[in-house]
Protein backbone atom coordinates (compact mmCIF):
# COMPACT_ATOMS: atom_id res chain seq x y z
CA UNK A 1 0.00 0.00 0.00
CA UNK A 2 1.05 3.31 -0.86
CA UNK A 3 2.39 6.12 1.84
CA UNK A 4 -0.17 8.92 1.91
CA UNK A 5 1.44 12.02 2.00
CA UNK A 6 -1.04 14.78 3.51
CA UNK A 7 -3.78 13.27 1.17
CA UNK A 8 -6.60 15.72 1.42
CA UNK A 9 -5.52 17.95 3.77
CA UNK A 10 -2.74 19.10 0.95
CA UNK A 11 -5.10 19.46 -1.87
CA UNK A 12 -7.55 21.18 0.41
CA UNK A 13 -4.60 23.61 1.30
CA UNK A 14 -4.08 23.61 -2.31
CA UNK A 15 -7.10 24.78 -3.22
CA UNK A 16 -7.41 27.74 -0.65
CA UNK A 17 -4.61 29.18 -2.45
CA UNK A 18 -5.43 28.67 -5.74
CA UNK A 19 -8.74 30.45 -4.97
CA UNK A 20 -6.82 33.30 -3.29
CA UNK A 21 -4.78 33.86 -6.75
CA UNK A 22 -8.31 33.84 -8.83
CA UNK A 23 -8.32 36.60 -11.37
CA UNK A 24 -3.94 37.01 -11.24
CA UNK A 25 -2.25 37.05 -14.75
CA UNK A 26 0.20 34.03 -15.87
CA UNK A 27 1.45 31.67 -14.00
CA UNK A 28 0.61 33.59 -10.42
CA UNK A 29 -3.17 31.75 -11.02
CA UNK A 30 -1.47 28.54 -12.53
CA UNK A 31 1.82 27.32 -11.14
CA UNK A 32 1.17 26.16 -7.52
CA UNK A 33 4.82 27.51 -6.14
CA UNK A 34 3.87 30.97 -8.18
CA UNK A 35 0.77 31.03 -6.35
CA UNK A 36 2.14 30.71 -3.15
CA UNK A 37 4.76 33.69 -3.92
CA UNK A 38 2.08 35.83 -5.06
CA UNK A 39 -0.65 35.48 -2.18
CA UNK A 40 1.39 36.09 0.30
CA UNK A 41 3.04 39.18 -0.93
CA UNK A 42 -0.45 40.47 -2.18
CA UNK A 43 -1.31 39.83 1.62
CA UNK A 44 1.91 41.45 2.94
CA UNK A 45 0.93 44.49 0.53
CA UNK A 46 -2.23 44.42 2.13
CA UNK A 47 -1.65 44.38 5.44
CA UNK A 48 0.62 47.39 4.82
CA UNK A 49 -1.81 49.09 3.15
CA UNK A 50 -4.33 48.97 5.87
CA UNK A 51 -2.34 51.02 7.68
CA UNK A 52 -1.03 53.09 5.26
CA UNK A 53 -4.61 54.16 3.95
CA UNK A 54 -5.35 56.01 7.21
CA UNK A 55 -2.14 57.90 6.17
CA UNK A 56 -2.90 58.69 2.68
CA UNK A 57 -6.27 60.00 3.98
CA UNK A 58 -5.45 62.00 6.60
CA UNK A 59 -2.97 63.72 4.16
CA UNK A 60 -5.61 64.18 1.97
CA UNK A 61 -7.66 65.51 4.69
CA UNK A 62 -5.00 68.20 5.47
CA UNK A 63 -4.42 69.46 1.85
CA UNK A 64 -8.04 70.03 1.69
CA UNK A 65 -8.37 72.53 4.32
CA UNK A 66 -4.87 74.13 3.64
CA UNK A 67 -6.37 75.30 0.30
CA UNK A 68 -9.73 76.26 1.42
CA UNK A 69 -8.29 78.04 4.55
CA UNK A 70 -5.30 79.67 2.25
CA UNK A 71 -8.34 80.81 -0.12
CA UNK A 72 -9.66 82.83 2.69
CA UNK A 73 -6.25 84.25 3.98
CA UNK A 74 -5.29 82.50 6.63
CA UNK A 75 -2.60 79.42 6.82
CA UNK A 76 -3.75 75.70 8.31
CA UNK A 77 -1.32 75.58 10.67
CA UNK A 78 -3.18 79.35 11.56
CA UNK A 79 -6.11 77.55 11.66
CA UNK A 80 -5.68 74.70 13.45
CA UNK A 81 -3.62 76.72 16.56
CA UNK A 82 -6.79 79.03 16.18
CA UNK A 83 -9.77 76.08 16.60
CA UNK A 84 -7.75 74.68 19.60
CA UNK A 85 -7.50 77.57 21.65
CA UNK A 86 -11.07 78.56 20.24
CA UNK A 87 -11.82 75.41 21.90
CA UNK A 88 -13.36 73.60 18.79
CA UNK A 89 -13.02 70.14 18.77
CA UNK A 90 -13.42 68.73 15.13
CA UNK A 91 -11.68 66.46 13.79
CA UNK A 92 -9.84 66.98 10.16
CA UNK A 93 -11.89 64.55 8.49
CA UNK A 94 -15.39 66.64 8.83
CA UNK A 95 -13.25 69.87 8.55
CA UNK A 96 -12.17 68.63 5.04
CA UNK A 97 -16.26 67.70 4.02
CA UNK A 98 -17.16 71.60 5.30
CA UNK A 99 -14.39 72.76 3.41
CA UNK A 100 -15.85 70.96 -0.03
CA UNK A 101 -19.62 71.00 0.78
CA UNK A 102 -20.18 73.38 3.63
CA UNK A 103 -18.52 76.60 2.39
CA UNK A 104 -20.75 78.47 4.98
CA UNK A 105 -20.29 77.04 8.25
CA UNK A 106 -16.26 76.56 7.04
CA UNK A 107 -16.35 80.28 6.74
CA UNK A 108 -17.77 80.75 10.57
CA UNK A 109 -14.71 78.38 11.70
CA UNK A 110 -11.93 80.32 10.33
CA UNK A 111 -13.68 83.91 11.67
CA UNK A 112 -13.48 81.97 15.38
CA UNK A 113 -9.91 80.82 14.93
CA UNK A 114 -8.86 84.75 12.99
CA UNK A 115 -10.71 86.07 16.30
CA UNK A 116 -8.74 83.73 18.71
CA UNK A 117 -5.45 84.34 17.17
CA UNK A 118 -6.19 88.17 17.33
CA UNK A 119 -6.71 88.09 21.19
CA UNK A 120 -3.78 85.73 21.68
CA UNK A 121 -1.35 87.26 19.43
Amino acid sequence: MARARKGAARRQAKKKLFKAAKGYRGGRHRLYRTVKEAVTRAKVYAYRDRKRKKRDFRRLWITRINAACRARGITYSEFVHGLNQAQVDINRKMLAEMAVSDEASFDKLVEMAKEKLKISA
